[in-house]
């Protein structure tokens, strides 16, 4: 018999006997990370498939997925904060991901044929679920160039105030996360769309900007909020401000 199959065996007679270690349990801060990423995760996509429709506001129409956008950066920062670099980093990674994902199963599903008892009609899921590969890249390429840069400034200001002031990090870091990726995607997207001037898209940019801005505000509270029921309720504490 062979060392392999002498350690099977082995391996095997443990678990018959109960013997083996059990499973290793998630811990709180695994627990933690996937709920903050689930929520991460779900309004990128969310605000990807709902972009489609917009508000009338003070400043002109404005997508609806500018509500849900801005909580993404916010929870970079919370994960940033928490789990540090690497953390922020990692969901980044997995929303680009699970946001490709979407993209290729609308694209699938919008491609099969429609019965006729469906509840949707072709033109109808097509128009809301189909959406456009331009769309889709400039949302993809905005969203990374964003999230690098929040997670950086977040950093950054989280090391040059030693760890405190952490509105400072939060708000500061998404202002300017939040301007860069707006400028992106509508340049990407409406760039050289024949009836649409630079001047039309950088009141876009603007307006959406401002959106931006306010839920931003808004959600600053609630960051903090956060921060003290995960140090408070689950005993954390945030990672140390070096770099990873």
């Amino acid at each position: 018999m062979s060392k392999t199959e002498e350690t099977l065996k082995s391996l095997a007679h443990e678990l018959k006997d109960g013997h083996a270690d059990p499973p290793r349990a998630l811990g709180v801060e695994q627990k933690l990370f996937v709920v903050l990423a689930g929520i991460f995760v779900t309004c990128l996509v969310l605000g990807d498939v709902t972009g489609g429709k917009a508000f009338a506001t003070a400043v002109g129409p404005v997508s609806v997925g500018m509500i849900l956008f801005p909580v993404t950066f916010l929870l970079t920062d919370v994960i940033n904060d928490f789990y540090g670099r690497r953390g922020a980093r990692f969901v980044t990674l997995v929303g680009a991901g699970m946001a490709t994902l979407a993209y290729v199963a609308l694209v699938i599903t919008t491609a099969l044929p429609t019965d006729k008892d469906s509840y949707f009609l072709e033109g109808e899921y097509a128009k809301i679920f189909g959406g456009s590969s331009k769309l889709f890249l400039a949302s993809i390429v905005a969203y990374l160039i964003g999230q690098v840069l929040d997670i950086n400034v977040f950093l950054f200001w989280k090391r040059a105030t030693k760890g405190r002031h952490l509105w400072l990090r939060a708000t500061g870091s998404t202002l300017l996360s939040q301007l860069v990726d707006t400028a992106t995607i509508n340049s990407i997207f409406w760039g050289g769309v024949a009836d649409k001037t630079w001047a039309w898209i950088g009141a876009k940019i603007f307006r959406e900007y401002l959106i931006k801005v306010a839920v931003a505000v808004f959600l600053t509270p609630v960051v903090y909020a956060v921060h003290a029921l995960i140090m408070q309720w689950l005993k954390l504490e945030p990672a140390p401000h070096v770099d990873d």
